[in-house]
């Protein structure tokens, strides 16, 4: 049996524990590396440079995001085509995303490297800060093409139903960075600049690792020719069509960034910015289970929404949403007590450490709701759905945050900045709930029609 069919035939229970523990693993790592690469910053570098650094990172992430939406995009379309067992269709949206990965992602970065100073200043880079962002920045774009090709090549891979070596390909990275960072920034003495060429470096190890499965390892099921590189309009437009979602998600964090960063500035000046900075890593650690929860449910359902057996679709909603809260929760209440001794791991200047404390626990104050919100987007990107899991996607950040950031700060100051954060999270895992049940009665009445 190829892995992709046990998809649709083991147990639900089995099937996500398969994909979210590897997941959530190398989620785990990544997020290691992104603590440790802040606290070595924070350490040896200065309160500054995690400002650098948060500027820096949402840019990345936004150009890098080409990657993310064509894999995302294109593995929607795997997943049903093996759903149904189209192996050519499968091929042929593979190649189709191959060639749009290497042709867009080379593109974007030729046209970050001309307009650079002008973005930072955008996202939000002033005074010392911009001067550390542009050092920064200056290296890691070297490797941004690297970064975009491997996030595509994971989510593939996670389609194929492999998602053992789609941890792999997440925690090559993530160790080559810890591995770099000290010898780096330390050890050489290289400052922000030792830790952009290990962020670098790590990048393009993580497109050689996925490079090697796919056309040298022989376990995928995936192969290239020429024929498939070649672009059919209806793979691509369906491609962009579910990847917008992650576009659109990449673009409105990006002008979250844009408005975040300044308003931190206006109302806290460079140490907010390097608060957030924290929080930001701090989110993404202490996340990783749910994330990964979300990353395993996105293949499962879309299989077996493509094979239509509806039950095995509500039954990995419902358990995706069951085990995701818990672990929520569980989190929430350690945040809770050790919020000083974790602001203390990230540097040792006390200025900020005042600034933190008070700014993580308001952050954080709506984390048990998380898993509503990443699975009601991922639930309609699963199943090719592109318009409700756009909307969905965007109700967090960019219909109540964004405008939150505006009405809060004049009212509360520095704190209504973070206070946004729960109060968006509360309003958009209320509003994909209430979608999420309104399609899981759609396919009880389905499934009742059909026996």
């Amino acid at each position: 049996m190829q892995k992709s069919e046990q998809l649709g035939k083991a147990p639900i229970h089995q099937l996500l524990r398969q994909q979210a523990i590897p997941a959530s693993i190398g989620i785990l790592v990544m997020s290691i590396y992104g603590i440790v690469d802040t606290i070595f910053v924070g350490n040896f570098v200065g309160a500054v440079a995690i400002g650098a650094i948060t500027v820096v990172l949402p840019i990345t992430f936004l150009i890098s995001s080409v990657g993310m939406a064509i894999g995302i995009g294109g593995s929607s379309i795997v997943s049903r085509a093996l759903g149904r067992d189209d192996t050519e269709h499968a091929l042929q949206t593979f190649g189709n995303q191959v060639a749009l990965t290497i042709g867009i992602a080379i593109s974007v970065v030729a046209a970050g490297v001309f307009y650079q100073d002008p973005i930072l200043r955008l996202f939000g880079a002033q005074g010392e800060t911009l001067l550390a962002a542009q050092e920064y920045f200056g290296i890691v774009l070297l490797g941004i093409p690297c970064l975009a090709w491997a996030m595509m090549s994971n989510t593939v891979i996670r389609a194929e139903g492999q998602p053992r070596i789609a941890m792999i390909s997440m925690m090559v990275p993530a160790i080559v960075n810890l591995v770099l960072d000290p010898i780096f920034i330390v050890g050489f003495d290289m400052g922000l600049a030792g830790a952009g060429w290990a962020t670098t470096i790590a990048y393009c190890s993580a497109a050689g690792f996925t490079s090697w499965y796919f056309f040298v390892s022989g376990r995928s099921e995936m192969k290239i020719t020429t024929q498939l590189l070649r672009l059919q309009w209806g793979i691509v437009r369906e491609i962009f069509s579910l990847g917008s979602v992650t576009l659109a998600r990449q673009g409105v964090i990006a002008v979250l960034s844009i408005v975040l960063n300044n308003t931190l500035f206006a109302y806290g000046g460079a140490l907010a910015m390097s608060a957030y900075g924290i929080i930001q890593r701090l989110m993404m650690f202490t996340n990783f289970p749910v994330l990964g929860i979300t990353q395993g449910f996105l293949p499962i359902a879309g299989y077996n929404y493509g094979a239509q057996l509806w039950g095995r679709v509500r039954q990995t909603i419902r358990l995706s949403l069951m085990s995701g809260t818990i672990i929520a929760c569980l989190t929430f209440a350690a945040i809770m007590i050790f919020t000083p001794q974790i602001a203390r791991l990230f540097t040792n200047d006390q200025n900020l450490i005042q600034i933190t404390v008070p700014a993580i626990r308001a952050s954080f104050l709506a984390t048990p709701l998380i898993l509503f919100q990443l699975i009601g987007s991922a639930y309609f990107q699963a199943i090719g759905k592109a318009i409700p899991a756009l909307l969905l996607t965007l109700t967090k950040q960019g219909f109540c945050l964004i405008p939150l950031l505006f009405l809060l700060p004049p009212i509360m100051g520095l704190d209504g900045i973070f206070y946004a954060f729960p109060i968006a999270d509360f309003i958009s895992a209320s509003i994909c709930f209430f979608f999420l049940v309104r399609e899981m009665r759609k396919m009880s009445k389905t499934e009742a029609a059909a026996k």
